[in-house]
């Protein structure tokens, strides 16, 4: 039995193992300040709705950069399920088969990276940068056989506006819809991670992909199935765009989400180097990142400069994330 005590108070624990929250926190401080009068009550709650299509697919992001892997092809994986999905729901008039088959087109091109990364053991920087290429490749071509310029709903189908309405709803008139999506697939990601085998098994082949499978971790298969899970993500995420907008610009849906995604989970704390950080922090992560979206608008900044702070904000985070421990652990040689 283990009867060492845990160093430092409970509120330095806190901060040490929560700090996502903090900086949540001090971002939309940040923002309310900046924005002042302009602020709304509506404004601040669609944080929740205008973070939910890259939130929820960068919990997909978190659980493969926990295992030590990437993937590039998110973005594009939205390009094509939403393609797939308009297709579906013109030629249905079905909401329900339009959402199974983004969810099973989403599994289907998750698990094809899984495939290649964890059985046939190819880097996950290629085989994701080259699906990137791939599947937003075939929407658009895709997209050009049916000689149209963009994936649309049709409108006139009487299912739009059912779907439509559930894109738009608030319930009780100020949660949004997105925003309660996005807050369930967190409370079911983090479930997964913190109380399941699979969960536990994810980090520890992140932490020691020996050791894991010398402790009888399926290391293939459960990096099939993080993959898998990550294209069932974005699966969801394409069907709450479609719902939001009705409409799928090949060329242009999902460009950057890649980067969104890691910023979300860097700043929500997980370790680009694999097997440690709390999936919660991919929720306020995502947020602070949409935060910092408004901000830049709020001050007024041109718009071509927008990933250039964006991209600068995900350096940052990263360099911390090296900075503290080295820090620490000078601090700590220096006591000793």
């Amino acid at each position: 039995m283990n009867t060492k005590k845990k160093s430092g108070n409970p509120i330095t624990r806190f901060i040490g193992s929560y700090s996502f929250i903090m900086i949540f926190i001090a971002i939309l401080v940040a923002y309310l300040i900046i924005n002042g009068k302009a602020t709304t009550f509506n404004g601040v709650m669609n944080i929740l709705r205008h973070s939910a299509v890259v939130g929820i697919l960068s919990f997909g992001m978190g659980m493969v950069i926990i295992t030590g892997g990437i993937d590039l092809s998110v973005g594009s994986m939205l390009a094509l399920i939403g393609g797939m999905g308009v297709v579906v729901f013109n030629g249905t008039n079905s909401i329900f088969l339009t959402l199974l088959v983004s969810l099973a087109v989403g599994c289907a091109l998750g698990f094809i990276n899984g495939l290649l990364i964890g059985k046939v053991k190819m880097p996950p920087f290629i085989v994701t940068l080259a699906t990137m290429l791939i599947y937003r490749s075939i929407s658009q071509y895709y997209l050009r056989t049916l000689t149209l310029s963009i994936y649309s709903m049709d409108a006139s189908k009487p299912a739009f506006d059912p779907i439509y309405k559930f894109g738009q709803m608030k319930v009780f008139g100020f949660i949004p819809m997105a925003g309660i999506i996005l807050l369930l697939v967190t409370v079911v990601m983090v479930f997964i991670s913190t109380s399941t085998k699979f969960g536990k098994s994810v980090y520890a082949i992140g932490s020691n992909e020996r050791a894991a499978r010398l402790a009888g971790i399926n290391v293939e298969w459960t990096q099939v199935a993080v993959y898998t899970i990550t294209g069932l993500l974005c699966g969801i995420s394409t069907f709450m765009w479609l719902a939001m907008n009705g409409s799928v610009d090949a060329a242009t849906i999902g460009k950057s989400n890649e980067m969104y995604a890691i910023a979300a989970v860097v700043i929500g704390g997980i370790s680009m180097s694999g097997g440690k950080g709390k999936l919660l922090g991919v929720l306020f992560g995502a947020m602070s990142y949409t935060i910092i979206d408004k901000i830049i608008s709020s001050l007024g900044l041109d718009a071509l400069i927008n990933d250039s702070i964006k991209g600068s904000i995900l350096l940052l985070a990263v360099f911390i994330q090296i900075a503290i421990p080295a820090i620490r652990a000078r601090l700590h040689k220096a006591a000793a």
